[in-house]
């Protein structure tokens, strides 16, 4: 009987290795197909051209993108806006209603409202990408950041410096802005206004990971701001003394060509270093 028993234990141990032998064979064989089947499906997708929006389509949907949402949110747009108006109506009101004295002061006056118009509406300008995860997304895009940060930054010129340029010859007269100056104000804030978002842009790019960085963002773009600030009413008050300048708006422009060129690509490498 026990011969018989250990017959059969033998018999028993023998089937199962069969068996896990069997199981090895069937495991290497399928990973064998899986393997095939990955580089046949590798092959495939190289030789498969991958669809990539171009340069121009990537800039205009992130364009139309901000453009959307500001519309969506009318405050972006209406905030600055009315800040700007509410400085320059209070000036008279606490200087008086002397012409010749509000004329004195409007360049400065209307310069300094656009410029704190343009910052109050800065700090928006990367935070809610960076606080939906959209930020991250645009890092990680195939597109260069320069490219998509740049179309960013063209849109807030939209939503807040265009409307200011609109609004300024306006709100001019209630400073009493000398008739020959009307040119030379619009022509630096069309050149001086998009210098205040490249510039911008760039002391955003760096505070937006900190929750109140507000403070830290005036500190950092304020002294940026004064060149522009400077040449921009020298611009004003050479034009109403029916001079020449040229020489400023040379100035202005040149100033505007360099953060142009600049800005977008500081502030791609500021926004790696903020989500990092």
């Amino acid at each position: 009987m026990t011969l018989k028993a250990q017959s059969a234990q033998e018999t028993e141990e023998v089937a199962a290795m069969n068996d896990s032998n069997k199981l090895v064979h069937s495991k290497l064989d399928n990973s064998t197909l899986e393997n095939s089947a990955l580089d046949t499906y590798s092959l495939e997708s190289k030789t498969q051209p991958t669809l990539q929006l171009s340069y121009r389509h990537a800039f205009m949907l992130v364009l139309k993108r901000d453009l959307l949402i500001a519309m969506r949110h009318k405050d972006d747009i209406i905030n600055p806006l009315l800040f700007f108006v509410i400085v320059i109506t209070l000036f008279p009101l606490g200087i008086g209603p002397e012409a010749q004295t509000l004329s004195r002061i409007a360049p400065g006056i209307i310069w300094v409202a656009a410029l704190l118009a343009t910052l109050l509406s800065l700090d928006r300008l990367f935070k809610s990408d960076h606080l939906d995860g959209s930020l991250e997304q645009m890092l990680l895009s195939p597109h260069p950041i320069f490219l998509l940060v740049l179309a960013k930054i063209f849109a807030h010129w939209l939503i807040t410096g265009l409307p200011l340029i609109l609004i300024a010859p306006l709100l001019a007269v209630l400073l009493h802005l000398d008739e020959n100056s009307y040119t030379a104000l619009i022509l630096t804030l069309l050149l001086g206004t998009p210098v205040l978002s490249l510039l911008g842009a760039v002391g955003v790019a760096l505070t937006v990971g900190i929750k109140k960085g507000g403070v830290l963002l005036s500190l950092l773009v304020l002294p940026l701001y004064i060149p522009v600030l400077i040449f921009a009413t020298s611009a004003i008050d050479t034009a109403a003394l029916g001079l020449p300048y040229s020489g400023q708006l040379a100035i202005i422009a040149a100033l505007f060509f360099g953060s142009l060129t600049l800005a977008p690509f500081a502030v791609g490498a500021a926004l790696k270093v903020s989500t990092n």
